[in-house]
């Protein structure tokens, strides 16, 4: 019987793959390559909604984007948001050929079927020890933000509620402004 032995994928390695011919996105997550399958119309509902709160929030303190890449540790990782913030200052030192490096400061994933517990939690542990302030798990079924900080603290927020936003002195955004 034969083995076969399975060895991580680095990012270089993953540059190199070809294109998908039907478009399909891949993530590299622990050296091991994943398929991501498209979001569903109300995924992208959330996403939307929530990319024009905080870039009308942000103004000039950084970029706001939907299904944003990044590599929060340098090599065995390429990850997307599906929403995220990135200061002025960031933003602007990306290389042209290259990509964003640690996590957003911001992290926004809106949860979907797809998604594992184990995957979220290993998504908030690494963004939070790599440059993110805030990683906002956002869950439409509830209608709630679950935000957590480096300090490990969590705060679910629920219909009614607003989020202080750390990037926007004195700005908020309403829980009830994503879904609706």
């Amino acid at each position: 019987m034969a083995s076969s032995t399975t060895r991580l994928m680095s990012f270089a390695e993953f540059e190199r793959l070809p294109d998908s011919p039907l478009r399909a996105r891949y993530e590299l997550r622990h050296g091991e390559v994943f398929q991501v399958p498209p979001p569903k119309h109300r995924h992208l509902l959330a996403q939307y909604r929530l990319q024009a709160l905080l870039k009308a929030a942000a103004r000039d303190a950084g970029e706001v984007g939907t299904e944003l890449p990044y590599r929060p540790l340098p090599d065995f990782e390429y990850w997307y948001a599906d929403v995220g913030f990135v200061t002025r200052d960031r933003w602007e030192r990306i290389s042209p050929n290259g990509n964003l490096q640690g996590a957003p400061e911001l992290v926004i994933e809106v949860l979907s079927p797809s998604n594992t517990v184990s995957e979220m939690l290993d998504r908030r542990n690494v963004c939070l020890e790599n440059s993110a302030r805030e990683f906002w798990l956002v869950n439409i079924d509830h209608r709630s933000v679950e935000v957590s900080t480096p300090d490990g603290r969590s705060i679910t927020f629920k219909s009614g509620q607003a989020i202080a936003l750390f990037f926007a002195p004195g700005a908020s955004l309403a829980v009830d402004a994503i879904f609706d």
